[in-house]
């Protein structure tokens, strides 16, 4: 059955997202615009135009210098490099567009919880209720480094952390000021009601936070919570605190079993699996007919900078994998011991799932179809669009849409994609009144009295 969907707009504010080696082609070339407002002001307007729900974007606050162990190769490629601080941009692109939500990423690492909350408020309340926050722990040893640590934090560790900052953040949005404490009444000399704002008090491993918050309530209050975690960990975390999370399913199967295992975790912190929306990653070549999709697909994988994916699959593994023969058969690589279990299990994963179409599956092969994002799928819109069909009828909520260069690419989706996807009622026609919170559960502004983080009290 067709049904609305979610789309994001994803983004980086850099001149290499995900795409490395495509800056050198001519139609990359629009890329060198990523230092510039002008450009993001564009693309956001595009996205409007299109009906998209948010705009994503992306962050790290490292390089990637896993690889040889200098980060030179991902450097020189400009991959995720430089990244300037997506926040900075966030009041301009809102105050372009009047219903794109604006969801950013910020590192658990990189701002101390006070100054963050006071951040987002005040960027919700200039859009008048459009911010989510894409709560992240950083996979990265030189961002932590960036940040005085000796070295990155152990994996369930920076889960606990971003648990607590969440817990102060909250505490700030959501329990320092009560419902009433906004007066502006001249008539009894009082702006606020002191008595119904208060401190947090809050005491913890990581953080002491006296308060109270000093932003009055903003339109959603907190946020739309937005997080990806694949492992153990980031999954119950995405349970318990997310309302959109990412999936990494690749196909329908995969999804609907991923769905399915992530639904229980919702029900066991107290809540219903609709309250968490499931998004998976969409990229895409799109022709006219199929044959000019593939031949562009295949003129992009002509000019992958195949380096640069290693070291971008490097830092984000965190195993230097750059001195692997990029013909070493994947079959070999699922069973060598210094690779550990999680790595050995998706390189099984990718034989078993015959990314290869029957031939012997490569480490380049392995690189290009599983760990490069842009241009996994080439088709026609109305191929497009069946796919699309094919995750909602996996229990799919929407797609992270990710480009094939880093700007540029929009109007073609905009343009071409789009309209068949309304067509067939599965995209939006116009966008819902209110904030981004009501826009995609079409319920109140504020978190829903289910979610978890209202047991927080102060002082606690």
């Amino acid at each position: 059955m067709s049904r609305e969907l979610i789309y994001n707009g994803f983004l980086h504010l850099t001149p290499n997202h995900h795409s490395h080696g495509y800056w050198r082609t001519p139609e990359g070339q629009v890329q060198y615009n990523y230092n510039q407002l002008d450009a993001y002001v564009k693309t956001v307007k595009t996205l409007e135009n299109g009906l998209f729900d948010t705009l994503f974007i992306a962050d790290v606050v490292g390089v990637y210098d896993i690889d040889y162990g200098d980060g030179k190769t991902t450097i020189s490629a400009g991959t995720q490099f430089p990244e300037p601080d997506p926040i900075t941009i966030l009041s301009a692109l809102g105050l372009a567009t009047e219903n794109l939500g604006l969801v950013v990423t910020s590192n658990v690492i990189q701002t101390h919880p006070f100054s963050f909350a006071r951040q987002i408020s005040s960027l919700d309340e200039f859009t008048r209720g459009r911010i989510g926050w894409n709560i992240v722990t950083s996979y990265l040893s030189n961002g932590f480094r960036n940040y005085g640590y000796q070295d990155i934090v152990p994996h369930d560790e920076r889960y606990a952390w971003a648990q607590e900052y969440l817990d102060v953040a909250y505490k700030l949005w959501e329990l320092s000021w009560e419902e009433g404490a906004v007066l502006h009444d001249p008539a009894t000399n009082r702006f606020f009601d002191a008595d119904k704002i208060h401190k947090i008090n809050h005491v913890g491993k990581r953080y002491r936070v006296e308060g109270p918050h000093i932003v009055e309530p903003s339109p959603q209050r907190s946020p739309v919570f937005f997080q990806a975690g694949n492992s153990d960990a980031g999954r119950r975390f995405a349970a318990r605190n997310a309302e959109v999370t990412f999936l990494p399913s690749q196909t329908p199967d995969t999804a609907r079993k991923d769905i399915a295992i992530l639904n229980q975790d919702v029900v066991d912190f107290g809540r219903q699996p609709e309250d968490l929306k499931k998004l998976v990653m969409l990229s895409t070549v799109i022709g006219s007919t199929e044959e000019e999709a593939k031949r562009k697909q295949q003129y992009l994988f002509d000019n992958i900078d195949i380096n640069a994916l290693q070291g971008f699959y490097s830092g984000g593994s965190g195993i230097d994998l750059a001195n692997i023969d990029p013909d070493t058969p994947l079959t070999e690589l699922s069973r060598r011991e210094e690779f550990s279990q999680h790595m050995r299990s998706k390189f099984r994963i990718a034989v078993d799932a015959d990314y290869g179409q029957g031939r012997v599956l490569t480490w380049r092969e392995y690189l290009i179809q599983h760990a490069l994002l842009p241009g996994r799928f080439a088709g026609t819109p109305e191929q497009i669009a069946d796919r699309v069909q094919q995750f909602a009828d996996a229990g799919v909520d929407g797609f992270n849409v990710v480009p094939i260069t880093t700007l540029g690419w929009w109007d073609e989706w905009v343009e071409h994609v789009v309209p068949v996807l309304q067509k067939r009622g599965l995209a939006q026609t116009a966008y819902k009144p209110g904030t981004l919170r009501e826009k995609i559960f079409g319920k109140e502004s504020k978190l829903p009295a289910s979610h978890p983080q209202r047991t927080l009290r102060l002082g606690e």
